[in-house]
């Protein structure tokens, strides 16, 4: 899926470009949840805005489907070689963000 060029996020992080999967989830955000679930937005940069498989302006959009339901919402961005998209599930700093979030409430 690509992403519309010149993709820019708001303070909500609406994009001012959607593509058709986009507006698509725009549609149901209402459907998610209130209140119940906690996100934790994992994303990398190997230092061009992207973890070599996703643009993390795309990976950013999210909080503008599930932030205003969501009992809270955090987004981590981890730098460097091992912030590669298929790298980040064997980051140890991730691991330690990941274990703290789920039991160090």
């Amino acid at each position: 899926i690509k992403m519309p060029i010149g993709m820019k996020l708001n303070a909500q992080g609406k994009p001012n470009k959607m593509n058709a999967t986009y507006k698509q989830m725009t549609g149901v955000r209402k459907t998610y949840p209130k209140d119940q679930v906690r996100v934790l937005n994992i994303i990398g940069d190997i230092g061009n805005h992207n973890d070599s498989r996703v643009e993390n302006i795309s990976s950013e959009s999210l909080k503008y489907l599930v932030a205003d339901r969501a009992r809270s919402y955090r987004l981590v961005k981890f730098t460097g070689k091992n912030a590669q998209h298929s790298k980040l599930h064997e980051n140890t700093q991730v691991d330690k963000v990941l274990i703290k979030f789920l039991w160090d409430k």
